[in-house]
């Protein structure tokens, strides 16, 4: 028996089909119309259906409900909390380009400050966009609150 290694491998036998040889004469049983049928859109050359043509029904995407609507110039906020402005010292300047060195903020784009979490020193924060909630936790912890 011969040594197994990958170049002379081969598939078992009767697991490979040979492939339809088509329009070679009526007694190969694939001549005149080589298996498309007589007449009709799939018979024809070139004739190709993209995959989601139903053959004429109301298209599925047609069909189905539609609901809302994507405003496709919304602005995508990174959201930050006030449990994570913890990692700071007491009188620390918190700003887009700080909270991006700290590795609190991966994506590009404008930063929301929210109120989730407490807040136990007294920052000076400098973002786009902070919420009442975290303007009041700010604030309450003796920290100032500034909008760019």
């Amino acid at each position: 028996m011969k040594e197994l290694k990958l170049g002379n491998l081969k598939p078992p036998k009767g697991s490979m089909k040979s492939s339809k040889r088509v329009g070679r004469g009526n007694g190969s049983g694939y001549g005149k119309t080589s298996g498309r049928g007589e007449k009709g859109q799939k018979s024809r050359a070139g004739a190709k259906r993209k995959p989601w043509f139903e053959g004429g029904q109301m298209p599925f995407q047609r069909r189905i409900p539609k609901k809302g609507f994507k405003n496709p110039n919304r602005t995508e906020f990174n959201i930050i909390n006030v449990k994570n402005l913890n990692i700071f010292e007491d009188g620390d300047e918190i700003t887009p380009q700080v909270l991006k060195e700290k590795g609190l903020i991966k994506a590009k784009g404008p930063i929301k400050l929210l109120g989730d979490g407490v807040l136990k020193k007294n920052l000076k924060v400098k973002l786009e966009a902070i919420s009442k909630s975290a303007k009041e936790k700010i604030t309450g912890a003796g920290g100032t609150v500034e909008e760019l």
